[in-house]
């Protein structure tokens, strides 16, 4: 077995969705299957429990997730010491939404203050949609973004995972809707939770404006978080990346709309400049970045 590997268990062992975990690790679901297949060959033992609605680490693999875990971050520090044992000094800003505090910087956080206890962190926490300007205007090093349609000059980007973007509504109004809905959602029929800006903003604007519908917006919010609560108020119907539904304490307090837009899914990731990438912290940090989430 190898790192690779044992990322794959921990990011399946974490979702407890082999569809979910498959998106996260950029593979096919076959992939992902062959590759726990393996892992239990090897350990001669079943580490997952799975039926027809759920999926569940066995006494096995709540064992091994505890050895998983440290011997990937025992790889990325042993790592982290051979690509430059001189201890960095200095500051790292990050920013990123709550869900990606809590969904994609854990491990890699943990693993950076083992290996350069020297450099202090800073992060910073707000609406998705300013993360690509606070990396533009100079006062961030590195956010966890979503891929903007247009990148701008001197801003490079490292894929971490793919999400889909879903409808959502609360649920007296999700019943309403499919009593009175036999095809796609009409969206010119229903309020709509927005966001003010961003990629899922322009996205959705694009659709409505190729197929000439007028929407009937009830709430802007700042942030792909607050939609929901919002949506769960029965403010309307809203749309946001699934990993932030997946993540929120009101995810089982509202519903997936069925017969939606398809709307181009979310490359989440992080950003820096050219420049900041210059600097000893930062580029240790993406390197970090790189050997957790990039398929070799």
């Amino acid at each position: 077995m190898d790192i690779r590997e044992l990322q794959i268990f921990l990011t399946t062992a974490e979702q407890l969705h082999f569809g979910r975990a498959s998106q996260a690790c950029n593979l096919s679901p076959s992939a992902l299957t062959r590759t726990i297949q393996r892992l239990e060959e090897q350990l001669g033992q079943t580490l997952f429990v799975r039926d027809n609605r759920t999926v569940q680490l066995s006494l096995a693999g709540e064992q091994f997730c505890l050895y998983a875990r440290q011997a990937v971050l025992d790889f990325h520090n042993f790592q982290g010491s051979l690509a430059g044992s001189q201890k960095f000094v200095g500051t790292l800003s990050l920013y990123a939404s709550i869900t990606a505090v809590y969904s994609l910087l854990p491990d890699l956080l943990e693993a950076y203050r083992k290996g350069y206890p020297e450099v202090q962190l800073e992060l910073h926490t707000g609406a998705a949609e300013r993360a690509v300007l606070q990396v533009e205007s100079g006062e961030i090093d590195i956010a966890v973004a979503a891929l903007p349609d247009r990148r701008s000059t001197g801003i490079e980007f490292l894929p971490i995972m793919t999400t889909p973007l879903i409808f959502i509504a609360g649920k007296q109004l999700a019943t309403t809707i499919s009593g009175i809905e036999n095809d796609q959602l009409d969206l010119a029929q229903v309020p709509l939770v927005l966001p003010q800006a961003g990629l899922s903003r322009r996205r959705l604007d694009k659709w409505m404006k190729k197929n000439r519908i007028v929407p009937k917006i009830s709430s802007e919010v700042s942030g792909n978080e607050a939609i929901i609560p919002m949506v769960h108020l029965g403010c309307g119907v809203g749309i946001v990346p699934q990993l932030v539904l997946e993540r929120s304490p009101f995810r089982d307090d509202v519903i997936v709309l069925n017969k939606t837009p398809q709307l181009e899914p979310y490359v989440v990731g992080l950003c820096s400049s050219k420049r900041n990438l210059q600097k000893a912290p930062v580029k240790a940090f993406w390197q970090l970045a790189e050997n957790q989430f990039v398929d070799e």
